[in-house]
């Protein structure tokens, strides 16, 4: 599987193809896109070439563990924060006292930031919009969006027919729109 081919892939999409199929290759391009942004952390910190490649091989390792575990919604940074903590933890065992400084060219910028704030935002209203649907429709958006199942398989766990079930996800959609936007107009207001 040659990387390049992927590189219109964006990093979110290669975790949902790993997700869905748990092919490893999916992460290992995804990581590779971060290889030189966390080797610049660890040398930042650890100060040696080769404790710095020592540390990225362990934060992949540490991060495919995690990543079969949780879903990620920003790889970049996440990437960054554990190789960060890491390094920081090298360091302490070796009973070294480092200054932490914010690096301005390897942390996230201030645009980057205000788009996680915002995106949190919109999907804690979302979370809380969820609870305005009747529950039809909540089992329904629920299994469908956030656990990927399929229709027939909705079907056979909920016992609604196919067209309650399209109706109920259609609906419930809409209704999760309307409420959101009401939401988001009251913050702004």
């Amino acid at each position: 599987m040659q990387t390049n081919s992927y590189q219109h892939i964006s990093d979110q999409e290669l975790l949902d193809k790993f997700r869905q199929d748990g092919n490893n290759q999916w992460l290992g391009i995804v990581l590779q896109r971060y290889t030189l942004l966390l080797l610049g952390v660890c040398m930042k910190y650890l100060k040696n070439e080769e404790a710095a490649k020592d540390a990225v091989q362990q934060v992949f390792l540490k991060s495919i563990a995690e990543l079969q575990k949780y879903e990620v919604a920003y790889v970049k940074s996440w990437l960054y924060t554990i190789a960060r903590n890491h390094c920081l933890m090298q360091l302490r065992n070796k009973n070294k006292m480092v200054p932490v400084l914010e690096d301005t060219a390897l942390a996230p910028d201030q645009d980057f930031l205000e788009a996680v704030k915002e995106k949190e935002l919109v999907l804690q209203e979302l979370e809380q919009c969820m609870e305005g649907l009747n529950e039809p429709q909540k089992t329904c958006v629920t299994l469908f969006y956030l656990q990927k199942k399929s229709y027939q398989e909705i079907v056979d766990q909920t016992g609604f027919n196919l067209l309650q079930v399209k109706s109920y996800i259609q609906n419930g959609k809409r209704n999760l729109k309307i409420l959101l936007l009401e939401k988001l107009q009251q913050h702004n207001a």
